[in-house]
């Protein structure tokens, strides 16, 4: 099923001096299908699922700290990607119980840090932020992980 995750800008990089107004970004599976305005995609893909969020959609963020406090390993790692990473660095997921629940959850244990961008092919990893830059939504592996309500 292929998805359209649509925003009033989408940047393919945070530092994106020409970000894409109205722009949307189409998921096929874990991977990212087209990145263009919304109208683009729709002509292209009129059968995908349509997913319009407020704010700004650009890729997901590296957590590049200590994970914050929670009661278990899973819920450590729920409480990343609901700050829109899907990645962490390894020095702060070393923890079998840890390295165990990002891999269930498709989170990526880096070496170390790494930029991010929304490419054709690419892992459809995707952040849509408020204009405080607090997380609306995270998709992590083509998955929506995390929706604030």
């Amino acid at each position: 099923m292929l998805t359209i995750h649509a925003a009033d800008e989408v940047r393919c990089g945070w530092d994106d001096p020409e970000p894409v107004k109205d722009g949307a970004v189409a998921v096929e599976g874990v991977r990212i299908a087209a990145v263009g305005t919304l109208a683009e995609l729709v002509e292209r893909f009129p059968a995908a699922r349509v997913r319009r969020w407020p704010g700004v959609l650009g890729p997901a963020r590296v957590h590049e700290g200590p994970l914050p406090d929670a009661p278990t390993p899973r819920e450590r790692i729920h409480a990343v990607l609901k700050l829109g990473a899907v990645a962490v660095l390894e020095e702060h997921a070393g923890a079998p119980g840890l390295r165990a629940a990002a891999e269930r959850n498709d989170v990526v244990v880096l070496d170390r840090s790494r930029p991010t961008a929304l490419v054709d092919l690419g892992r459809a990893d995707l952040a849509v932020l408020d204009d405080g830059g607090a997380c609306i939504a995270t998709v992590c592996a083509g998955r929506l992980v995390h929706r604030r309500r």
